[in-house]
C-alpha cells in the first residue's frame, strides 16, 4: 500500500523549509535536530535518516575483512 504525505513549504529566513508531520517523523525515527539525507533517484528524491556514505564504507570494510579473513581469525585468538 502506497502512503502519500503532503509537505508544506514555508519560509525559513532567506531559505525554504518543509514542515514534516509528527507521524512521518515517528516512522522515520527522527526528531528535531536530527539529519535527513535527500538522495536523488530516477523516480525523484528519497528522504532517509541513514547516511548513504556509511553504507558504502561498511561494504568496503566487509570486502576487506573477507579478503583478510585468515588474518582476522588469527588476531581474534
Amino acid at each position: 500500500m502506497l502512503v502519500m504525505t503532503t509537505l508544506k513549504l514555508t519560509a525559513v529566513g532567506t531559505s525554504t523549509g518543509a514542515v514534516i508531520p509528527k507521524e512521518m517523523l515517528t516512522r522515520l525515527k527522527v526528531a528535531k535536530g536530527d539529519t535527513l539525507y535527500a538522495i536523488e533517484t530516477p523516480d525523484g528524491y528519497l528522504l532517509t535518516p541513514y547516511d548513504p556514505s556509511i553504507s558504502e564504507q561498511l561494504k568496503a570494510g566487509e570486502e576487506f575483512m573477507k579478503e583478510y579473513r585468515d588474518t582476522f581469525k588469527a588476531l581474534a585468538e
